[in-house]
């Protein structure tokens, strides 16, 4: 009998061992308005069939569900990928980490978009950060930060 009662408590602390490695982004909500006629790209929300969700790295997709976790709710990335091209349409800087798979655009429902930024602050991933007044998204990219910052490097109204 005390046999079996190590095996269920090997199994018992395997089990919450390994808990501790699913990320809390898979218990995300995606329900609610915000998400109504949204719709996915490789698992990830996306506000137009123009952003492309596929090439995220994944130190970015981390970052990510870092962002979801914390919230409880599922992002909805306004810009992933570009290529050269789309990146001249929209503007991006020559060397932008959106080309490199490297950075996300995004917002979540319900979330006002300071307390995203205050947490982007305290992510240790997040080595980029855009806030972009008067818009309701905020970048993130990956990039390595200098080694002076103890934060991300701050662009655009942040």
């Amino acid at each position: 009998m005390s046999h079996l009662v190590r095996r269920i408590a090997a199994i018992c602390l395997c089990a919450a061992a390994l808990a501790g490695c699913v990320p809390m982004a898979m218990f995300a909500s995606s329900s609610g308005s915000g998400y109504s006629g949204v719709r996915q790209d490789w698992g990830t929300f996306v506000s137009s069939k123009n952003v492309n969700a596929l090439c995220i790295s994944p130190k970015l997709r981390f970052v990510i569900w870092e962002f979801e976790g914390r919230f409880g709710k599922k992002i909805i990335m306004n810009s992933g990928y570009r290529n050269a091209f789309h990146n001249a349409q929209a503007g991006g800087a020559e060397n932008s980490y959106h080309t490199k798979c490297m950075a996300a655009d995004f917002y979540i429902p319900g979330v006002p978009k300071e307390q995203l930024i205050a947490f982007a602050r305290t992510v240790d991933g997040v080595g980029g950060l855009g806030c972009y007044p008067g818009r309701n998204f905020i970048h993130v990219d990956v990039r390595d930060r200098p080694r002076s910052y103890r934060g991300p490097v701050t662009f655009s109204g942040c």
